[in-house]
């Protein structure tokens, strides 16, 4: 079953058999959630079943607006030009990848008119393509700065070459899978949906938060896949704007830039919250599967 993103918290699954490692004392912990997101930097679905292979997960980001004007790809993390791409939400189906506008109005990807209407809809010219362009950036104002002085305000920030540890065509930030615990989300105090995760891994009461940094270099072995944690996701301003009818949430990047501040990709310290995967195994991960994580 496929369902637009969850705009709460995503339902509790029962936790028994998986672990962190073997014996007494091992962590049980299983798949909350799968999420995907067809047209980066729109709302997403959540689905049942996630296939994922060295691309990433099927469905997911395969689809980006490049602008027009400078050859970016349109992403969210601008806010002052791509925040209206938050109200609308991108379906896959048996047919390809629908979108609804804000209005309610559904439009196929290969649909003739899709870029007159999202040019519409962001006030610059874009094109929706399937496929990323050799050397795809993207740009990133520094989050902080943005919170700080607005989001329309001009501040530092820098070009980004996307989806650098990314096999094919997709438009993934950086790594093919991004994966959260909802230890740190109930920590942080906000919904799963606005750090745009494709796993949310449910953890014990009283599990800590942010103990994804502690993953990195391990393996984890979930349903068919078996995943490796390459490095803590750092967060951009994306997930304090307001998705959908969620109105904003400053605390999801505030909170972790004053507790979970790591040195991820040469840029200095950032606030950081999940990880980024690699998918070393493909298979179909599955809602309920164990998660087991070893070094």
């Amino acid at each position: 079953m496929v369902t637009p993103c969850d705009l709460g918290h995503s339902v509790k699954v029962p936790m028994d058999t998986s672990s962190t490692g073997n014996g007494p004392g091992a962590v049980q912990m299983r798949v909350e959630a799968l999420l995907r997101y067809p047209v980066k930097s729109m709302l997403g679905e959540t689905v049942d079943a996630l296939a994922v292979d060295e691309r990433g997960a099927e469905g997911d980001r395969r689809l980006a607006l490049v602008d027009g004007e400078t050859g970016h790809v349109a992403s969210a993390k601008n806010p002052r030009l791509w925040r209206d791409l938050l109200t609308c939400t991108a379906h896959a189906g048996a047919d390809g990848v629908s979108i609804r506008l804000p209005d309610g109005t559904d439009v196929a990807f290969d649909d003739p008119g899709v870029d007159e209407l999202i040019s519409r809809l962001t006030g610059r010219r874009v094109q929706l393509v399937a496929q990323r362009p050799e050397g795809a950036t993207l740009v990133r104002p520094d989050p902080e700065q943005l919170l700080e002085l607005g989001l329309d305000a001009e501040v530092d920030g820098r070009i980004l070459r996307i989806a650098q540890a990314t096999p094919g065509d997709s438009f993934t930030d950086e790594a093919p899978l991004h994966a959260i615990t909802t230890a740190t989300l109930e920590h942080i105090g906000v919904e799963a949906l606005r750090y745009r995760p494709n796993l949310v891994i449910a953890t014990p009461p009283d599990y800590p938060p942010y103990v994804e940094n502690d993953w990195v270099g391990s393996d984890i072995t979930v349903g068919e896949a078996r995943l490796r944690v390459l490095t803590a996701t750092s967060r951009c301003v994306v997930p304090t704007l307001e998705h959908g009818p969620l109105p904003r949430a400053p605390q999801a990047l505030r909170i972790p830039a004053k507790e979970n501040r790591l040195n991820t990709g040469g840029h200095g310290a950032q606030a950081c919250a999940g990880a980024y995967l690699s998918v070393v195994t493909k298979g179909v991960i599955r809602v309920g599967d164990p998660v087991d994580i070893r070094p």
